[in-house]
């Protein structure tokens, strides 16, 4: 698993051409490393119901989001998807993220260094996410301490030979931050309830529900969850990696930064490049079915590697270079089918505007190379340190 979370790619190159779908008996599961069979196996609703992978699912608690089919999935979709709608996002999203993006920048411009994924990505993020959300009293490095711990009881996801988890203690964290979230939201719900406003928290409690009721919390938090972790951490680290994937290409970085409408390309090449929900949705498959050449009985869970279906040599030439100029192949990044990520809108325009203001404010940005760019992560990915210096 440590090499997994350090470099998956060479396991997956070789996996999408012996392979396409294998049991990694290190995860218990099976994974599906190309383009096509992410694609069927997504697309097949007859055959393949949405569920999570069992680490997911400890740290999540049951339904949520990610796991819930039929009509306990629309009612979640229906729960959550009204501010997450590109025509809603276009309504609100500047006003929303473009303070905060403000604010973070003014903290560091006159520093000429920074780590921008500690100082300016991750809270623009996270700050983005909970304001809309309703949690503005939360400040931003709670927030981020919540994603970072949900994120490593996300990922916990090695099984020893026997089926038993390799390392229990690796959900504390995770147990650690859903306490604290509860503990911080109930009193939040106690007041939407009887003072309904226009959070999203809020429009989840009442929205198409009968007059005088709302829906249960314990049908809130499983989804609350998920929120926090990847809602948080897929713009913060979307807009990290592109620019790191523009510092491999000085000639693309200046042309962006002097053209900021390039900004939406260059995070779309971002988002193949280095996906930010690596390897972290699942589905399992409700008949007998045979996928990629490999037969699955029924009951058996395949994980849907999009970090790797974005690197398939049989759509993209060179993947692992970050290319501005690159034919617009569509990618998976946020997933495909019913369980498409219902905040793709939400977290392209969070990476845009971030990067408008940071590319504005700091436009001789670049590379500090004192530092090294390192990529963590198999399940969620991206630079865990990103340093920059600038004249002042």
């Amino acid at each position: 698993m440590t090499d997994l979370e350090r470099d998956p790619y060479p396991v997956y190159e070789r996996l999408r051409r012996e392979s396409p779908v294998a049991f990694i008996p290190a995860l218990g599961f099976h994974v599906a490393t190309t383009k096509e069979t992410c694609r069927e196996v997504a697309a097949n609703t007859e055959v393949w119901d949405g569920v999570i992978s069992p680490a997911g699912g400890r740290t999540f608690g049951h339904p949520n989001v990610l796991n819930a089919n039929g009509p306990e999935h629309d009612e979640l979709r229906g729960m959550v998807e009204p501010s997450l709608q590109p025509a809603e996002v276009n309504r609100y999203i500047d006003d929303l993220v473009r303070p905060i993006a403000r604010r973070y920048v003014e903290a560091i411009e006159d520093r000429g260094h920074a780590d921008l994924v500690t100082h300016f990505c991750e809270p623009v993020s996270v700050r983005s996410l909970g304001d809309l959300m309703g949690l503005q009293s939360v400040d931003s490095d709670t927030l981020r301490e919540w994603f970072h711990k949900l994120s490593v009881s996300f990922t916990n996801a090695a099984v020893s030979p026997t089926g038993e988890w390799a390392n229990p203690d690796g959900f504390i964290p995770g147990d650690e931050a859903r306490a604290d979230i509860q503990r911080v939201v109930d009193p939040l719900i106690d007041r939407w309830i009887v003072e309904p406003d226009d959070s999203a928290l809020s429009h989840w409690l009442h929205d198409g529900m009968p007059e005088g009721e709302t829906r249960p919390r314990e049908m809130l938090y499983p989804t609350i969850f998920v929120f926090l972790l990847g809602a948080m951490q897929e713009p913060g680290h979307a807009m990290a990696s592109t620019i790191a994937g523009l510092w491999t290409k000085p000639d693309q970085f200046e042309q962006v930064v002097d053209e900021p409408k390039l900004i939406p390309r260059a995070i779309i090449e971002s988002l193949r490049w280095t996906s930010p929900i690596w390897s972290a949705v699942a589905r399992i498959n409700k008949v007998d079915t045979t996928v990629g050449g490999t037969f699955l009985p029924a009951g058996s869970v395949v994980m849907l590697s999009y970090g790797s279906a974005n690197h398939d040599a049989n759509d993209y030439d060179a993947p692992s270079d970050f290319d501005l100029t690159r034919a617009p192949v569509p990618h998976l990044a946020f997933g495909a089918g019913k369980h498409a990520c219902a905040g793709a809108s939400f977290a392209s325009e969070v990476c845009r505007i971030g990067l408008e203001e940071l590319f504005e404010a700091i436009p001789n940005l670049e590379r500090d190379d004192d530092h090294e760019i390192d990529f963590w992560g198999w399940g969620f990915r991206g630079p865990t340190e990103l340093h920059a210096r600038w004249e002042v």
